[in-house]
């Protein structure tokens, strides 16, 4: 005779069933506790008459659902995961399946099919790992073998903390937490993704991505931001150099910036505000998290290789990201202020750097020599000593400006292109016409020293020179 296994609540029921007939008891008091009718409780007992226990389990018992999915199926799609998906979250691989394997499956059963293989997804929860390794512990001191114990110590996790969360922002664009992480996002080199991320929404606004940590990468992110959206209220980052520079012996500088960065938020009126603590800004931490269990899959199966590549895919990829996993876009509740024209944005995304006319009436900027010229290609002279501001603008061309006037700067090459002694001589061309930004420009020079200037108690203490206050060009790239 088979056993007859039951479950908590069929078996509740024989249990009730069986003590009424055996005692002769009362029927209407047995269908109170099983909250049935008489007449069920009627055909439960003629049924305990008839099959005993039996009865009492469920007809499906041991069958095969109509809807279960073929064994073949689940083997295939093991074998996807461990070879081509392995390190997709859950979720995103009942994606993958459908869009690219064309395997239409639901994220709940890859969950439930996986944790009885003893697998967990990149993004469990701290109480899930816990579970599962405490399932696994006791599944180990069950088995026998020793190829088992070792398989099953293997799949025994260790438990991690997540970064705490905190209310959102009520408006978007008031606060834009920034950072960037090294990752192995693409191929086996290592590559810094600079992001923002709205703080309301949850919405990607900027992402670059650059072999180091650098202003260019945070520049490139402030410029898709500034051309996609507007000007937001503030930022939120990490107390970098690249945002924060605190002079020795000043107490309140801590407060401002001395970098370019902040210089090109000052212009714009954007506020930036910097912690050393990672769990104050985990929207951008979480993101990250999300990301590097998504991104570097996505990037694989297009075939990214170079930085060029990657930064192409991220401006089709955060779109369709968005849609997915960002809040709606409320404008009516937005604080980001009217874009800037294109040509405000180039001149306040620059690098600014103080240098000196040299005896040749030239500038050494980058182990190169420039010479100044007006807008009519005309070059200007200046006595030796005369201090200046080259500014190279977010597009690369190179201004100096000298005395709240600007010029253009053209290189001076090493060598001439042609000899008056043994070449035939040229035409004479015109000199052609250069583009001189207007006077509105944001870096005047006055402007630029009063901002300096401002930062460290109205004044600059004897000693201390604006090339100790400010990054040089050497810390774009």
């Amino acid at each position: 005779m088979r056993k007859v296994e039951l479950n908590m609540a069929e078996e509740f029921k024989y249990k009730v069933i069986k003590k009424l007939v055996e005692t002769n008891g009362n029927k209407n008091s047995a269908a109170l506790k099983l909250g049935c009718t008489r007449r069920t409780v009627n055909r439960m007992i003629q049924g305990y008459h008839k099959e005993g226990k039996a009865f009492f389990q469920h007809g499906n018992k041991g069958r095969t659902p109509v809807n279960a999915i073929d064994e073949t199926i689940k083997h295939e799609i093991l074998t996807l995961y461990d070879n081509k998906y392995h390190d997709a979250n859950f979720t995103h691989f009942a994606e993958l399946l459908e869009n690219q394997e064309d395997i239409k499956v639901s994220k709940s059963f890859i969950r439930e099919f996986f944790l009885k293989k003893g697998i967990l997804s990149p993004m469990a929860t701290r109480e899930l790992k816990k579970r599962l390794k405490q399932q696994l512990e006791l599944e180990k001191k069950r088995v026998k073998s020793k190829k088992e114990q070792v398989r099953i110590q293997e799949q025994i996790v260790s438990l991690e903390d997540s970064h705490p969360r905190r209310p959102r922002c009520a408006y978007f664009g008031e606060m834009i937490q920034m950072d960037a992480s090294v990752f192995k996002w693409f191929g086996n080199t290592e590559a810094y993704l600079h992001l923002a991320v709205d703080d309301s929404t949850g919405s990607i606004v900027g992402a670059y991505f650059d072999p180091q940590e650098t202003l260019k990468g945070y520049y490139n992110v402030f410029h898709q931001i500034l051309t996609t959206y507007g000007i937001p209220y503030g930022f939120y980052t990490d107390k970098r150099t690249v945002f924060e520079y605190k002079r020795k012996g000043s107490s309140k500088i801590e407060k401002d910036t001395f970098t370019q960065f902040g210089y090109a938020c000052k212009q714009l009126g954007v506020d930036i505000k910097t912690t050393s603590v990672p769990e104050a800004k985990g929207r951008v931490e979480r993101m990250f998290g999300t990301l590097k269990s998504r991104l570097p899959i996505e990037l694989r199966l297009a075939g990214v290789t170079t930085l060029e590549q990657a930064n192409e895919f991220l401006t089709t990829y955060i779109e369709k990201f968005n849609a997915k996993f960002a809040l709606p876009i409320n404008h009516t509740k937005s604080v980001f202020e009217k874009q800037p024209t294109q040509e405000k944005i180039n001149l306040t995304l620059a690098i600014i750097t103080q240098r000196k006319i040299d005896s040749g009436h030239s500038i050494k900027f980058n182990n190169t020599y420039f010479k100044p010229v007006k807008e009519d290609g005309s070059p200007i002279y200046y006595r030796k000593g005369t201090s200046c501001l080259v500014v190279k603008a977010f597009d690369g061309n190179l201004f100096a400006a000298i005395n709240d006037s600007v010029f253009a700067l053209d290189e001076i090459p090493e060598h001439e292109c042609i000899s008056k002694n043994f070449d035939l001589p040229e035409p004479v061309k015109k000199p052609r016409k250069r583009y001189i930004p207007p006077m509105s420009h944001p870096w005047r020079a006055n402007e630029f020293l009063k901002h300096v200037s401002a930062q460290v108690h109205r004044e600059i203490p004897d000693g201390i020179t604006y090339e100790d206050l400010w990054y040089t060009e050497a810390n774009y790239s």
